[in-house]
């Protein structure tokens, strides 16, 4: 007879364990030549000798501006048919912010779903960040997550929104309040796509690269500042350069930071964006992210330099880096006015504390090519930014 357990309240047991994720991120010119072997090698990168499926989505921006890629994508995947297998035609989605909404993601999941995925499938995203953030929802979402393979198009995809492990969507008036982390299964950067970009889509992932050059790289600030002028023209070799070495700042961060999950209430990368997300949201999204970015950089260098971290010079250059290049210091929404008279742009901190975790931690320069963290950012010397950039880019335009 076995002896009868007693249950014993209050114990308990602890479970711990870790999960280790790699992804590529390759920089290679006409990825779908069908001379290029590189995207059918990515799909079977872990050799499981299985013929692995793919779903390919892509932003209709680029197909607009690329119209062979409609004919081109699946004679790739005839090429190398055998190894892989294109499961149905091309999803074309709708391209900026509009994409990152409810409605398109369960659109996805219910076109995706009807295409009867496994969890070895593939969905390759094709677009922009924004394109890229509702795509990778969607497919992390669907059973639990299917393997995704990021194409970014634009140079603030190519060298930050795409390369990273986040995705989400907007809602409740707020940047990115829903989504989720889920690392990529690789990415595939194509500098030729960034031809056909209009110039505030050329020029926008440079203010990503002044944001981690400002903080992590005082010699790429010094590289950014010293090419400012030749990004205007459209210089496709110096953009290839640039977005790589912003690239792999950006990845370094991730692996070696210890909190690729932002688990803590640090978040250097997302320097300049607390402004960023709110004038995005003020202005319904007609304000771009790079040159939102540009402007919250330039608001917190000049609460820097009332900190004591930066010098009038260093923040001088700067704004002058932004504007030789093309992207703004300055937006009337600055002075728009909201609760109690005050700027309409502080509410941005509020929600960035609330973002973060609780406890609001800001990244400033500390000097060019350092860093550190603040837990209070004063309404006046947000206040005199607005005020300083106003004149600054007033004498810009004289």
């Amino acid at each position: 007879m076995m002896e009868k357990k007693t249950f014993l309240p209050g114990r308990s047991y602890e479970q711990s364990f870790a999960v280790p994720f790699a992804y590529p991120v390759h920089f290679q010119r006409d990825i779908f030549s069908a001379d290029n072997p590189l995207l059918c090698d990515v799909l079977n990168r872990l050799h499981e000798n299985r013929l692995h499926r793919a779903i390919v989505c892509v932003d209709e921006g680029v197909s607009d501006a690329h119209p062979d890629l409609i004919s081109k994508i699946p004679a790739y995947f005839d090429r190398y048919a055998g190894k892989t297998e294109l499961k149905a035609p091309l999803l074309c989605i709708p391209g900026g912010e509009k994409a990152k909404q409810w409605d398109t993601v369960r659109g996805l999941i219910r076109e995706i779903g009807e295409m009867h995925p496994d969890r070895q499938s593939y969905v390759i995203a094709a677009g922009g960040g924004a394109v890229l953030d509702a795509v990778g929802f969607a497919a992390a979402l669907i059973h639990r997550g299917l393997r995704l393979i990021r194409i970014p198009t634009t140079t603030l995809a190519q060298n930050d929104a795409g390369i990273g492990v986040k995705n989400g969507i907007n809602d409740l008036e707020q940047k990115n309040f829903i989504g989720t982390f889920a690392p990529p299964f690789a990415v595939l950067n194509d500098a030729l796509f960034l031809r056909s970009l209009d110039f505030d889509h050329w020029i926008a992932g440079i203010a990503e690269a002044f944001k981690v050059a400002l903080i992590k790289d005082a010699d790429f600030f010094d590289y950014l500042l010293a090419h400012a002028a030749d990004f205007r023209e459209r210089d496709l070799n110096l953009m290839e350069e640039s977005v790589y070495r912003c690239a792999v700042l950006h990845l370094d961060h991730i692996r070696d930071n210890g909190d690729p999950f932002e688990f803590g209430s640090a978040r250097p990368l997302d320097f300049g964006h607390w402004a960023a997300h709110k004038l995005e949201s003020m202005s319904g999204y007609l304000v771009g992210h790079g040159q939102a970015v540009s402007i919250g950089i330039c608001m917190d260098a000049y609460a820097a330099k009332k900190k004591g971290l930066l010098s009038e010079k260093e923040v001088r250059q700067i704004l002058k880096g932004f504007t030789d290049c093309g992207l703004p210091v300055w937006h009337p929404l600055l002075e728009k006015t909201g609760k109690g008279g005050e700027p309409e742009i502080m509410e941005g901190i509020e929600n960035f504390r609330e973002h973060l975790g609780g406890q609001l931690t800001l990244t400033l320069p500390d000097g060019i090519g350092k860093k550190t963290e603040v837990h209070h950012m004063e309404k006046e010397y947000v206040k005199e930014s607005i005020s300083f950039l106003r004149e600054f880019s007033s004498q810009k335009t004289d």
